[in-house]
């Protein structure tokens, strides 16, 4: 006990195994454990910036997916605008279409009246042609 209290002033300790140590057994065990802590720590950030790593890497890959998603979107759009200004060209054509036929059958019409006319006056002059003799 003397022999130890003596090498403490000199700032010497035995430890449990009776090896001779600079550092007070109870100082290298407290710094042991500070260190295992410290390990775990460590572990723990190294296992947190995995983690945040791999989120990071989902939350770009979903960006990417709904950037891609957007862009269909806004093909599809222009798709179905490009063809409902063709359906609208499509209907002025035909509407143009109908109105020359309207104008066309008109003429047929007055044409076939005009016909029906000559037709009728003939047909009154070979009768009265033929009443004649």
């Amino acid at each position: 006990e003397m022999a130890q209290a003596a090498l403490g002033a000199a700032g010497l300790h035995l430890d449990e195994l009776n090896k001779l140590r600079v550092l007070d057994p109870e100082a290298a065990q407290q710094t042991a454990q500070l260190r295992e802590e410290c390990r775990a720590f460590l572990d723990k950030i190294v296992e947190f910036q995995k983690i945040v790593g791999s989120l990071i890497e989902l939350v770009d890959q979903l960006a990417k997916a709904a950037e891609s998603e957007k862009m269909k979107a806004i093909g599809a759009r222009n798709l179905l605008k490009s063809i409902a200004k063709q359906r609208e060209a499509q209907e002025q054509q035909l509407q143009a279409l109908i109105a020359e036929k309207k104008m066309q059958l008109e003429r047929y019409r007055v044409e076939y009246e005009t016909l029906c006319k000559i037709e009728a006056d003939q047909n009154e002059f070979i009768d009265q042609f033929i009443f004649q003799k």
